[in-house]
């Protein structure tokens, strides 16, 4: 089973929100789009992400970054500037992509100058990113120097306007999205997440397999075991010593992550979902639930599914 390929398959954007700004230094903007993920390509010069407690980022042309939400972030072009009072701080929100003080300079595309030297696109995404995929990811990642062509693609549609162009955008974004992470966790010196990557244990790649192949059987590690050809002891010494964690600590927040993107994405009840991810009865999987995230299955589903 390709983990990365079931988990981005269910990736897909709704509304996206894409713009374009043109800028001449000093300039700030603060995204406070809300977004489950934003994604920033600085397209020529140079910038500063920060966002929460995080230092700042600096961005090159062709770098493209990933950012956890939904708390606001700021993009400068210097890593002290703030986004006070003036005419060079544009607020990014799900309305607008930039204030009433921006002049639209093209469809999707504002600033003060079109001639300024600073131009990134930015992209709010609205859409279902799988908990197992989110947990992973840190508050901020840059990709140095992303896909040309496709960077390309992306600027040259969000500032034109054609008949199901949103849709076009949605795609779009999904694809910079996923090329974006495959190249994050391939990067050299990458700590990628189990699911991902091949450990070079034949045994713990096997173990794993069966796992997200099937997480809800009953599993044991002596079953685990009997089906890797290896001891207990060992499968549970080399699963620890290359994922990171013990087969039944893996496996429990890997039903979590599941149960949570079905809370979110279905109208299954909480005892159909603790089936599914291998629980006994909805009271285990709340338990179970509420030690990981804090809130019961119910709560979960309330917070993301509010109407």
């Amino acid at each position: 089973m390709d983990v990365f390929a079931s988990l981005t398959d269910g990736v897909k954007a709704r509304g996206a929100l894409f713009g374009r700004a043109v800028l001449t230094p000093p300039w700030a903007l603060r995204f406070a789009t809300g977004a489950e993920l934003t994604v920033v390509a600085m397209l020529s010069d140079h910038a500063w992400l920060t966002a929460g407690q995080e230092r700042a980022t600096r961005l090159a042309p062709g770098d493209i970054a990933l950012v956890r939400g939904p708390s606001p972030f700021t993009v400068t072009d210097r890593p002290s500037a703030s986004t006070g009072p003036g005419p060079a701080a544009y607020l990014v929100t799900t309305a607008d992509y930039c204030d009433p003080r921006a002049r639209p300079l093209a469809p999707r595309t504002c600033g003060e100058d079109p001639g300024g030297p600073a131009s990134l696109l930015g992209a709010g995404y609205v859409g279902g990113i799988g908990e197992a995929l989110l947990q992973v990811l840190p508050p901020v990642l840059v990709v140095p120097g992303g896909p040309p062509p496709l960077l390309d693609l992306v600027t040259g549609e969000v500032a034109r306007r054609s008949p199901g162009q949103q849709v076009v955008l949605d795609r779009l974004l999904d694809l910079l999205l996923v090329s974006t992470l495959r190249s994050w966790f391939e990067r050299p010196g990458a700590r990628a997440p189990a699911w991902y990557r091949d450990t070079g244990d034949p045994a713990v790649d096997h173990a794993l397999r069966l796992l997200h192949d099937d997480p809800a059987h009953p599993w044991t590690v002596t079953r685990l075991a009997a089906k890797t050809g290896t001891s207990r002891a060992v499968l549970a010494r080399r699963f620890a010593a290359r994922v990171g964690e013990p087969p039944m600590r893996y496996l429990a927040g890997w039903r979590i992550a599941l149960a949570a993107d079905l809370l979110r994405d279905t109208d299954a009840t909480v005892a159909s979902i603790a089936r599914q991810v291998g629980y006994a009865n909805p009271f285990a999987l709340s338990v179970a639930f509420k030690r990981v995230h804090g809130t019961t299955p119910a709560q979960h589903r309330a917070r993301h599914n509010p109407g």
